[in-house]
């Protein structure tokens, strides 16, 4: 799908996070910089598409030009020779990996020519037929990364046929055999596709049936966006208007309305200005709205449906983007009212399943806008569609959407779920507008430094600020005095390194961290003596920057204070762990870190008075070396770049590990910096080396390690943010106005260390005087020519170890011979050797051999003498995997930087101006990276004979009998079979040996080994699952055969977990291996012009016409072989399970490996056919359940074909209409349902025209309509035993048999797992292939069975009864006419008795045996089984639940027919009436969901006619009338109808209340289901749910409040027509507390305003005069209030209340005033004063909570008109509530806002809070 869409209609999300092969896109380029490029276009001899950059910046990037070009020569010579000699494995497969590992080292460093050839080929590969479903992924992954970048290759580049990818995905997404998922990813098809897709799917689009799913995901994927101006009439001109009337017409949110905003999101963005939206964007906003699951009011009832249904974020945000801007701004006003209607969501205190989408959406919106406007203003123009000017971004535009969501934004930062959102939001609105977005930020920074008690608040704000530094610092036109706050800043946060709080620590260290990077830490402050051309800014800033020296020492300090802290002795018990934790190691990292960019950003003479501070600390303090003193050690090393003083006496033990820890931490430097003491180190190691102490030299050796590490890489020597430094003099560089300055990336101006001729010798010296005795020593040992203790021989090895980790990158790679023919290829198969910058001595000694040399005999010597010495068999595998695979750089290593390089460029990066605007120390980290990825390339190695000595060492280890000795082996040895070409195949014979069952030596360890080395780790090779028939057909027979071993230990359960895993894994993994390896002629053709193409060209010969035979010869051969491995692999399984010692477990394997062998273009063998037969009956269940599967696979590939011909539908049955017009229609009548002209004789049978599926025509008409041929051109029916095929023969053989058919019927009514047991799909198919296959041959042998079945009551029986009928329905769709009409007269009584005997176990099996039946079959085949349905559902018989069961298995078959049996729906609906009135829960329930879907088929599409089914606005106004005694009735309705059906006559209430039950049912079923929300007469019903809801009782007990209540809710749910919310609010205005709560949620949305005018109004009403209580007799008081006054002065106390409750999370200005305005009416009468009373119950209650959270936010954010609101409220009348008050809270909260000092409080007794979240 993915690939669909970029190649038809682009990308709708580009990807988030750069991959190591990143593009660089540097345009504007200065001329010096384009003649640069024109040379070097010249001396490459062509001009490459789009290159890494960042190669051009390696120190040895002056050969990295000849290496690209030979390297593609190879590839592209070698790729098209093995296409043309068909050799898809390994030849294709070996060179498309490098191409992709090409692209991964250089991009798209190749012509345009060569880039067109790449694709073509590529996406031939892709859509070949018969391709395996792994190849096919490898390949797709390669054309994606091909046309990732689409601005590459234009339409008139590259145009590719969309019909071969369309087939492809149809026969794998769809596939009827093979149940595969895959997932891979779509601007490139032709100009008439369009029309073309069209034609081929709008025939699937029926609403009801699953088709329409897959029509609209195919459009999705497929249709081309991005057809220039002048092609759109060829485009979405033709799909626009019909798809968005289509969106707008179905309402309910069915499961494709996601795949159509996708599609739309797409067009939308493709094609900004050419579309006008403005017509529909008021509807696209609410479909946001209502897609975001908000909840509303405190009961509502989510449909599952709208949370499965929802749509995707990335894309609504697209939408949105595409959409804002234009002459209308309408887009953007209805953003702002969409952000308004929400913003109350993202406040602190709400949370739910919601808020994740919520702050996604906040995320990436933002990020999405300055995509765009990157676009529009920066990014270099392409062939792709320009933004016209009039439809372009304006700053006003920009201005407006940051002011629209800014405020959630905000909200956002405090959020339940995180900052990060919020910060990244930030981020971006920072980039457009700072001036708008930082101000607030800072608002609530600084109050949240200054605060102890809230760590959240801290944390929060400090991630936020992190967002927008780069903006602050960089100041600019829009926000100059943004630097001005950065020193405040960095000197508040200091208290934030806090040992006691880790999260607040770390995002204090990132903060101060960030900040440095961005900012040159140098005191200029001297400048404003010396200039005077400075700005009042400049000048303050450099007043400012004389505190920079106080901020880095009293940063130092804090570290020294969290160091002390620290220690062992601090955080341990005695008996705990002395090694770091991991809370532990990321302070340490967090600390190391942050120290060190400080020191590499401040200046000289700041630098000398820390580097004095650390030294002094270092020297007058001694630390343990496990934790605090790693810490220090960590200082050290950031400061010594000029430490110059390392040696010191040694005499404690603690203070010389101490001294030993420092000293090995502060060399790692450059290298160059280390000769001066070369001596002196010397000295050191060879005293240290051979320490007793084993702490000791481990350090020693880590000493040694760093000392080679720092002479012979190439890395970087420094990461400052300016090239050069900063000891300039002021008058020619002011270090201010390169605040957040990005750096240039040709101005760079890296330092990089390339290792000296003096560093090589000095590694070499250090190799020669440590490496090589230790080498002999060892080697002694292992000759046995001399004694070492394990101590000693441990203290060698770590030597070793530590030698060969420091000059990894020095030494040259193993040599040797390679072992050829481990895979039969007629290519050359090379391995691509990088530069790395190291130029390798030959004449020197190659220590990598020699040490692979002695650790192998001394490997072999340790296994005899000592294999319980497993300290020193970890080193020695440590070893052997850095032999194998160190290159200098671990690949986990490289991993973790690339992830937090990713992590800190995301969150400094500029991404409006683009261009790789970075600052300078993250561009040299990217260039760091791009070396390190070179070193770690190592795929398609050469396998050496001393390779394969390796991984044999590494076998036996994996097999040993220490459990960790065995795991570490074992991981060393899956990362190198990755590596090295076709290695598996030597070793899979070596791990099978152990599984031999002659083997009598094997234990139970090294079986256990053997078995995980089968397993593989969860990301790595499975040696038992390889895609490779060699490889399978020794290792299946092996796992099952091991089973026969005597030494098999099936008694432990380790060994039988094993046995399990690695079968269940196989199952999982195992992809259907391909058997034919044929290669298209169209490949060929463009692996030929490949071959052939130049600059760069290989220099292979071109192939003869000899080769190219030989290459089919070859080709033949190997497909001949596969088959043969296929066969054999099937005849070894099937020996071994007819040995009869097979145990059971191993006898299930082979079965279980047996069934993964079925597959669609070969027939399984006779033989397998007939062992899955007689496994039908076999005693184990999980047998019994395979062969099912088994049989039910084979009796598909023994389906024959069935011969169909084309029809013309608009010829025969009427002509065809003018415009699509989806729905029943003159041409499509015919596939009605017709009682009247049904196929009721064999003439009419035979020459009836069945249409089975049930999709075709409801739309429209596909091109060509295929029916099925008369019977007269089937396939012969009633065949004897001897016209049958060897295989059908042993299946008739074997179901003729009543013996094996009586057993086969037991074991299938057997129960399998009480209460679970349902219908069985896999039986089903089984019986359908059956009569499918052999027609009526079996029916007499079963026919007893069936009839013993249908009358036992057993659920079992029933179960399998059922399976055997859907399957003899499904089954007899070619039978002839006499023999379907024998079939339904004996399946008719069956049926009936089913009915009768039907039981709440077996009901749901009934109604899923005849809705499987009924689908994608033509419903007027089945008209005996719909009019035996139809006869009296409701017949009473059996009870009401009978009743109910008959009309669940009516509804089943029904609903499966969709929209043609309108005649049944009308018949049923007709019948269903006037039994509405049902008393029986259960019966009314099933009514509703009938009901639902009768009236679905009433739908309204474009220009569809209506629908000849029943209509729900007919019936609607039919049941109107029934309960109009209910509406014409004042009072509430209470539900008093006795629980029976009454006999006689019932008065007309009762009927209708009755009545009402069933309909509420109805409303509550079709709220989920059906397509579109309630229609007008539905709505009329809503006076009569609100006389309901209210009635005061228990609604646990009341079916019809909570029925009533509930069809509210999910009526609420339900979009309106803009003529229903006329309807809508003319019935709430009959509620006024409803209508109240309405102008809330209406207030709160801003849909209108609070102005004068309408609290002036309210105020009015509120005084209207009522009579004075004491002129009223109280036993008559309610009589004598005239009723309209108090009816008006109720409305403005509801008005005043709505005002005030619609600002649930702030007070206005005019809050409080209405507040004491509405504390008069406290005394009124009923129900004024209720209303009174719950509002300023709620708002106080809020308000205290609120505002006690942003006390604690801060107390100067919180406006006058608050204090003046609680100090109205406290004072006023808050104590005349009927509430209990906790007196504490009063007078905490009085003293809070009078700034008095406040007692401590305890918050208890605070009355229940109201549900104040609405989002209108």
């Amino acid at each position: 799908p993915q690939m669909a869409r970029e190649l038809g209609g682009g990308e709708t999300w580009p990807a988030s996070d750069p991959r190591p092969g990143q593009m660089l896109d540097v345009s504007e380029e200065s001329g010096s910089e384009w003649r640069r490029r024109r040379r070097r276009e010249e001396a490459l001899g062509f001009k490459p598409q789009k290159e890494i950059l960042y190669n051009q910046l390696l120190p040895y990037a002056e050969r990295l030009d000849q290496e690209s070009s030979y390297m593609l020569g190879q590839i592209k010579g070698n790729l098209g020779r093995a296409v043309q000699l068909r050799e898809l494995w390994p030849g294709v497969l070996f060179w498309t990996r490098k191409l992709s590992t090409y692209i991964r080292l250089y991009g798209r460093k190749f012509s345009k020519e060569d880039h067109v050839l790449f694709v073509k080929l590529v996406y031939e590969l892709v859509v070949m037929p018969k391709l395996e479903i792994s190849m096919m992924q490898g390949f797709t992954r390669l054309l994606i990364s091909l046309l990732k970048k689409k601005e590459l290759l234009s339409r008139e580049d590259l145009q590719l046929p969309w019909r071969p990818l369309y087939e492809m995905m149809e026969r794998i997404l769809y596939s009827k055999t093979e149940h595969l998922g895959l997932n891979w990813f779509p601007k490139y098809f032709p100009g008439e596709a369009t029309a073309e897709m069209l034609d081929e799917w709008k025939p699937l689009m029926c609403p009801f049936d699953v088709t329409m799913q897959k029509a609209i995901s195919y459009f999705e994927m497929f249709l081309p966006t991005t057809l220039p101006p002048h092609l759109h009439h060829k485009g979405f001109r033709l799909w626009f208007d019909e798809f968005i009337h289509l969106y707008i017409t179905v309402q309910n949110l069915p499961q494709w309305e996601g795949n159509l905003v996708n599609l739309f999101a797409r067009l939308a963005m493709d094609n900004i200005g050419y579309i006008d939206w403005d017509e529909y964007i008021p509807k696209i906003f609410t479909r946001f709205l209502r897609s975001l699951n908000l909840p509303v009011g405190s009961s509502q009832v989510l449909i599952s449906k709208y949370l499965s249904s929802a749509y995707e974020i990335g894309h609504v945000v697209v939408w949105i983007t595409s959409m804002l801007g234009g002459p209308s701004k309408l887009a953007q006003k209805h953003l702002s009212g969409f952000f308004n209607s929400i913003a109350s969501f993202y406040h602190p205190s709400n949370n739910g399943r919601w808020l994740m989408k919520l702050m996604k959406l906040l995320q990436r919106l933002p990020a999405s806008v300055v995509r765009r406007l990157h676009r529009e203003r920066y990014k270099k123009e392409s062939w792709l569609n320009v933004i016209p000017d009039s439809y372009k971004l304006t700053e006003q535009d920009i201005t407006d959407f940051v002011e629209s969501i800014k405020q959630p934004v905000l909200l956002a930062m405090f959020s339940k779920t995180g900052s990060l959102e919020a910060a990244q939001a930030l981020q971006n609105l920072a980039l457009m507008r700072p001036e708008l977005v930082i101000p607030p930020v800072l608002e609530k920074t600084y109050p949240a430094l200054q605060t102890l008690t809230e760590p959240h608040q801290l944390t929060a704000t400090l991630s936020c600020v992190i967002g927008v530094a780069r903006s602050l610092v960089s100041g600019g036109k829009w926000f100059p005095e943004g630097p001005t706050h950065m020193l405040p800043l960095l000197m508040r946060a200091l208290p934030g390194v806090d040992p006691n709080d880790f999260s607040k620590c770390m995002i204090t260290f990132q903060f101060i961290a960030t900040f440095s990077t961005l900012v040159p830490l140098v005191d200029c402050s001297s400048v404003l003596q010396e200039r005077n051309d400075l700005s009042e800014v400049e000048r303050e800033l450099c007043s400012a920057t004389a505190e920079f020296e106080d901020f880095v020492l009293q940063f130092m300090d804090r570290c020294f204070a969290l160091i002390e802290i620290s220690t062992l002795e601090q955080t341990r018990e005695e008996t705990e762990t002395e090694k770091m934790t991991h809370l532990e190691s990321l302070v340490e990292l967090g600390l190391s870190s942050t120290f060190s960019t400080i020191l590499t950003q401040c200046s000289k003479e700041i630098f000398l008075v820390a580097l004095e501070k650390v030294f002094n600390f270092a020297t007058t303090n001694i630390f343990e070396t496990r934790v605090a003193g790693r810490m220090v050690a960590d200082m050290c090393r950031a400061a010594s770049k000029v430490y110059d003083d390392v040696l010191q006496e040694q005499e404690l033990d603690k203070e010389l590990l101490w001294n030993l820890q420092l000293l090995s931490e502060i060399t790692r430097v450059d290298g160059d910096k280390l000769l001066p003491y070369k001596d002196q180190l010397i000295k050191i190691l060879q005293r240290t080396l051979h320490l007793k102490c084993k702490q000791g030299y481990i350090l020693a050796g880590n000493l040694l390690h760093h000392l080679l590490r720092s002479t012979t890489l190439i890395y970087p020597t420094e990461y400052c943010s300016v090239p050069g430094g900063f000891g300039k003099a002021f008058t020619e560089y002011l270090p201010i106005k390169d605040w957040g300055r990005p750096g240039d990336l040709w101005k760079l101006g890296i330092q990089w260390h390339v290792a000296s001729p003096e560093e090589i010798n000095f590694a070499y010296y250090l190799l020669d005087n440590f490496l090589q005795p230790e080498l002999h020593r060892l080697q002694q040992c292992a000759n046995g020519e001399i004694e070492m203790s394990r101590d000693d021989v441990h203290q060698s090895l770590c030597i070793v170890q530590n030698c060969l980790m420091g000059s990894g990158s020095l030494l040259p790679f193993l040599g040797g011979d390679p072992i050829r023919d481990l895979a039969p290829t007629l290519m050359t198969l090379e391995e691509t050797k990088l530069c790395t910058g190291v130029n390798y001595d030959t004449s020197r000694e190659n220590y990598r051999e020699a040490i692979a040399q002695v650790i192998r005999k001394l490997l072999h010597h340790m296994l005899d003498k000592s294999e319980d010495d497993t300290k020193s068999l970890f080193v020695i595998i440590k070893i052997m995997g850095d032999l194998l695979q160190f290159r200098g750089s671990y690949k986990h290593e490289f991993d973790s930087r690339w992830k937090s390089f990713n992590l800190v460029k995301k969150s400094m990066e500029n991404r409006l101006h683009g261009k790789k605007q970075h600052i300078r120390a993250l561009l040299i980290d990217r260039v760091m990276l791009q070396h390190e990825l070179r070193t770690l390339t190592v795929e398609g190695c050469e396998y050496k004979t001393v390779h394969s000595d390796l991984m044999r060492d590494l076998l036996l280890l994996s097999t040993s009998a220490y459990s960790q000795v065995r795991s570490k082996a074992q991981q060393v040895f899956f990362t190198a079979l990755g590596t090295y070409n076709f290695c598996c195949r030597d070793l899979i014979p070596l791990v099978l040996e152990y599984l031999h069952p002659e083997k009598q030596n094997i234990s139970q360890q090294q079986l256990k080994g053997a078995l995980y080395c089968l397993l593989g780790n969860h990301n790595g090779v499975c040696l038992a699952n390889l895609h490779d028939w060699d490889c399978i057909v020794a290792t299946w027979p092996a796992i099952v055969s091991s089973g026969l071993s005597k030494a098999m230990f099936l008694e432990k359960p380790s060994i039988v977990r094993l046995f399990d895993d690695l079968a269940e894994k196989i199952h999982r993994q195992y992809e259907t291996i391909g058997l034919d390896f044929g290669i298209s002629d169209r490949c060929v053709e463009l692996g030929a012009s490949l071959s052939q193409a130049s600059n760069p060209s290989s220099n292979l010969l071109l192939l003869t016409a000899e080769e190219i035979e030989s290459g089919i010869q070859n080709q033949i051969a190997k497909n001949d072989e596969a088959l043969r491995n296929y066969q054999k692999l099937i005849d070894t399984l099937l020996d071994m399970l007819d040995q009869r010692n097979l145990p059971w477990k191993f006898e299930q394997i082979a079965i279980g490996f047996l069934s993964l062998l079925l597959r669609d273009d070969v027939p399984l063998p006779t033989r397998a056919i007939k062992f899955f037969i007689q496994s039908l009956n076999h005693d184990a269940l999980v047998v019994r359940k395979m062969a099912i599967s088994a049989v039910a696979g084979i009796m598909k590939q023994l389906k024959r074909p069935h011969k169909k011909i084309e029809i013309d539908p608009y010829t025969v049955y009427g002509s065809c209409p003018p415009v699509t017009q989806p729905g029943d229609r003159p041409d499509n009548k015919w596939l009605h349902y017709d009682s009247s002209n049904l196929p009721r004789t064999k003439d009419e049978w035979e020459a009836c025209l069945f249409v089975e599926k049930t999709h075709w025509g409801y739309y429209t008409w596909p091109q060509k309509l295929l029916v099925y041929a008369p019977v007269d051109q089937q396939p012969k029916l009633g065949r004897s035993r001897s016209e049958m095929s060897e295989a059908e023969q042993v299946i008739y053989d074997h179901f003729s048999d009543p013996q094996f058919i009586e057993q086969l019927i037991k074991f299938l009514s057997l129960e399998d797992r009480k209460g679970k047991d349902k219908f069985n799909p896999r039986r089903f198919c089984l019986f359908k292939g059956l009569f499918r296959n052999f027609d009526v041959a079996f029916l007499p042998v079963l026919k007893p069975h069936m009839e013993r079945l249908i009358s036992d009551s057993h659920e079992s029986a029933q179960r399998c009864v059922a399976e055997i009928i859907a399957g003899l329905i499904r089954g007899c769709k070619h039978w002839r006419y006499e023999e379907v009409e024998q079939l339904w007269k004996i399946l008719c009584p069956f049926l009936r008795t089913a009915l009768s005997n039907i039981t709440v176990e077996t009901y749901s099996d009934w109604g899923t045996c005849i809705a499987t039946a009924c689908e994608s079959r033509d419903p007027r085949k089945l008209h005996r089984l719909f009019e035996l349905l139809m006869e009296a559902p409701l017949s009473g018989e059996g009870g009401s639940f009978a009743d109910a069961c008959r009309l669940y298995v009516l509804q089943g078959g029904l609903a499966q027919q969709e929209w043609r049996v309108p005649e049944l729906m009308h018949r049923l609906l007709q019948y269903l009436e006037p039994k509405l009135t049902q008393v029986y829960k259960n019966v009314r329930e099933r009514i509703g969901s009938v009901l639902t879907y009768l009236f679905m088929i009433d739908i309204t599409l474009p220009n569809s006619n209506p629908t000849l089914s029943p209509h729900v606005s007919e019936f609607t106004s039919r049941i109107l009338k029934q309960l109009k005694p209910l509406m014409e009735i004042d009072e509430e309705i209470q539900n008093h109808v006795v629980e029976e059906n009454g006999v006689g006559d019932q008065d007309e209430r009762t009927q209708a209340i009755k009545l009402l039950k069933t309909v509420l049912k109805w409303l509550m079923a079709s709220a989920g289901r059906s397509f579109s929300t309630a229609v007008a007469e539905q709505l009329q019903l809503m006076p009569l749910l609100f006389k309901i809801a209210p009635v005061e009782n228990d609604e646990n007990y009341d079916e019809l409040k909570r029925d009533a209540k509930m069809c509210l809710s999910l009526m609420s749910q339900g979009l309106l027509y803009p003529q229903q919310v006329i309807m809508v609010l003319d019935v709430i205005k009959q509620a006024r507390e409803m209508a109240a709560t309405t102008l809330s949620g209406l207030l709160q949305c801003n849909f209108l305003t609070m102005d004068c005018s309408m609290q002036s109004h309210f105020e009015q009403l509120c005084k209207t005069r009522l009579p004075k209580k004491r002129k009223r007799d109280a036993g008559i008081a309610a009589d004598t209030i005239p009723p309209a006054d108090l009816v008006r002065r109720h409305a403005g106390v509801l008005g005043l209340s709505a005002c005030i409750l619609s600002s649930p999370y702030e007070v206005p200005t005019w809050m409080p005033q209405l507040l004491m305005n509405l504390s008069v009416h406290l005394n009124d009468p009923q129900p004024i004063e209720m209303t009174t009373s719950l509002c300023h119950h709620v708002i106080m209650h809020e308000e205290i909570v609120v505002l006690l959270t942003e006390r604690s936010l801060g107390s100067d954010l919180v406006p006058r008109s608050v204090r003046l609101l609680l100090k109205a409220n406290i004072t006023g009348w808050w104590w005349r509530l009927r509430y209990p008050v906790n007196a504490a809270l009063l007078q905490r909260v009085a003293a809070v806002w009078c700034n008095a000092a406040p007692p401590a409080l305890a918050l208890t007794n605070l009355p229940p809070r109201a549900d104040t979240r609405r989002p209108g």
